[in-house]
């Protein structure tokens, strides 16, 4: 493949309220409330010139119409001013940018990005820089982090019919980190390495998750061929087959003569398509609605001070205690970390601790038919610690933890689902040997263990049918 020169520009979500107001960050299926219809006109930029980018979009004559629900504000609809800056978004964005072995700026001026695709009601997207010359590490060398940014997601498009164009203002004001590295990746491999590994650092810090929560691009560049931005570039499968495509493509261009900067899409089939041209450097301003950004000694502190582990970092942690790839892959896929490190203080049993956690509140979800996350609301950390707590003190086995908690899900409190039925072991187990002679003493175990479910336990069964079967 031919030299390239390549970087990455990340967008992920935080999982916080609203950037520039306390609007929760919630996307919305149902009905608005009301809508709004708008056009928009580009302006001059700090430099006197009006962005070739937005430029281009005026040419469309577009018309804007925004769903609004009761989860919306004013700010959002560019009718008040924006509020102060979230507290708990600018932390995340401080870890990230530590994570990133960012420095970090002390002061920074809140800027407002030009946008005149519709996305923003106010026509601009608000950014401020957090950190810069960080770096990570790949197998081909380190990787410089130019900037980490922190702004506001547009609004969601729904539909596109002609001139009109449809959005909800649900997502719009969203937190977002915005990751650009240098331009450093020089091959494919290098590429897609680069872009997992920043996944990874993001998904250990306090990040929205699913479909559309990040959003990944790819500027690359071949020999006499400008720079050329390609969107959506986040599907791993299909990542160096996307950046071998565009090579090609751009080598052909280059040929004839046709070579330019422009915004492409990654499309199904891991080729790319044009969508607009490069925006120039005419779409930055400041913001004088909100005051300057200062990152103090005790803010950067308390960000190095409660740095998230990563997802590597946690698989080495759980491989101590002996846990096995599966359950490993599910307490980190469910995020139980935390949960673990608690209640391994509890009781010293990893195993009995991450099956509480991961596999039995799925197997108890499937049986009361409820929602996993209704399960999950019942066994916060505190009920769980109280049931191990039974079994280290001896009032319950390790066999009892899974009935115990089918009790509780069903209605009981603690102390009624851990109280046990009065059973005569040694009677019941007579009865069996009358009724079905000459069994194994294993199909005994299993038919006393079906009749209770859970009402006794294996190793007290077993020892009563030692007492009365010969071995």
């Amino acid at each position: 493949m031919a030299e390239i020169k390549a970087g990455l520009e990340i967008h992920q979500q935080l999982d916080t309220n609203k950037l520039f107001c306390s609007c929760p960050s919630l996307l919305r299926s149902d009905p608005p409330e009301f809508t709004v219809e708008r056009k928009l006109n580009p302006v001059v930029g700090e430099t006197g010139k009006i962005d070739i980018a937005a430029e281009y979009e005026k040419t469309k004559n577009k018309t804007f119409t925004y769903e609004v629900y009761d989860t919306n504000c004013l700010v959002e609809l560019d009718e008040e001013p924006p509020h102060q800056i979230n507290p708990q978004a600018v932390d995340i964005a401080l870890q990230i940018a530590l994570l990133f072995n960012c420095k970090i700026f002390p002061v920074a001026q809140i800027m407002r990005k030009t946008v005149i695709d519709g996305s923003n009601t106010s026509g601009f997207q608000r950014t401020v820089l957090i950190g810069h010359d960080g770096f990570i590490e790949t197998n081909e060398g380190k990787v410089g982090i130019e900037t980490i940014a922190l702004e506001e997601d547009a609004a969601r498009i729904i539909k596109h019919e002609g001139s009109k164009s449809t959005f909800r203002l649900d997502r719009l004001g969203i937190p977002l980190v915005e990751i650009t590295t240098k331009p450093d990746l020089k091959s494919a491999e290098q590429i897609k390495e680069a872009a997992l590994k920043i996944g990874e650092i993001l998904r250990a810090a306090k990040v929205k998750r699913g479909i559309g929560t990040i959003r990944q691009d790819l500027n690359i560049s071949t020999p006499k061929h400008p720079r050329v931005e390609i969107k959506g570039f986040q599907n791993p499968k299909i990542m160096i087959n996307t950046i071998e495509n565009e090579v090609k493509r751009q080598q052909e261009t280059t040929k004839e003569k046709k070579a330019k900067g422009e915004v492409r899409k990654t499309n199904p089939d891991a080729t790319t398509s044009f969508l607009r041209p490069m925006p120039g450097a005419a779409r930055m301003y400041p913001e004088t609605d909100i005051p300057l950004l200062k990152i103090s000694r005790q803010m950067l502190n308390n960000a190095k001070n409660n740095l998230p582990k990563l997802t590597s970092e946690h698989r080495s942690y759980l491989k101590e205690f002996g846990l096995n790839d599966e359950l490993i892959k599910l307490v980190l896929k469910q995020n139980k970390m935390q949960d673990f490190e608690f209640l391994i203080n509890t009781i010293n049993n990893p195993n009995l601790i991450a099956k509480t956690l991961t596999i039995f509140p799925k197997e108890i979800a499937k049986k009361e038919n409820k929602p996993i996350e209704e399960i999950y609301k019942i066994f916060n950390t505190d009920i769980l610690e109280s049931i191990l707590e039974q079994v280290e003190k001896g009032k319950i086995s390790e066999n009892d933890i899974k009935p115990t908690m089918q009790k509780i899900a069903s209605g009981m409190n603690l102390k009624q689902a851990i109280q046990k039925e009065k059973i005569n072991l040694k009677d019941e187990i007579q009865t069996f040997i009358k009724q079905k002679p000459d069994l194994s003493i294993n199909a005994y175990m299993g038919l006393i263990m079906a009749k209770f479910k859970g009402k006794v336990s294996g190793a007290e069964v077993m020892e009563e049918l030692k007492n009365q079967i010969p071995q």
